[in-house]
């Protein structure tokens, strides 16, 4: 009977570890799904070069730096993206995070 017990409870601990295990594999695997990383796409032109700053194939803002010229950024507009308003400076916040530093 003793030996029936030891095998049931180890029987249990290893099926847990597995169930624990897939748990774990599986929201991972949701969880890289949903990519969130942002895409800039450089563009050139003959008399300016343009930074498409996306994030999940939705333009959040254009970068325009002229040949000749100060820098401006193109932001859209309400929900279509077909409308743009110049500004001169950038509205993306882009996290400055110090994870490490020896």
């Amino acid at each position: 009977m003793a030996i029936y017990s030891i095998a049931n409870e180890f029987t249990m601990k290893s099926f847990h570890a597995w169930l624990l295990m897939a748990a774990i594999f599986s929201s991972a695997s949701t969880w890289a799904a949903d990519p969130v990383e942002p895409s800039i796409v450089i563009r050139h032109s003959e008399d300016k070069t343009y930074y498409e700053y996306s994030i999940n194939g939705e333009v959040r803002e254009i970068k325009v730096v002229p040949k000749v010229g100060p820098v401006y950024y193109l932001v859209p507009v309400g929900e279509d993206n077909e409308e743009f308003k110049r500004q001169t400076q950038s509205n993306l916040v882009v996290p400055k995070w110090v994870i490490f530093r020896w």
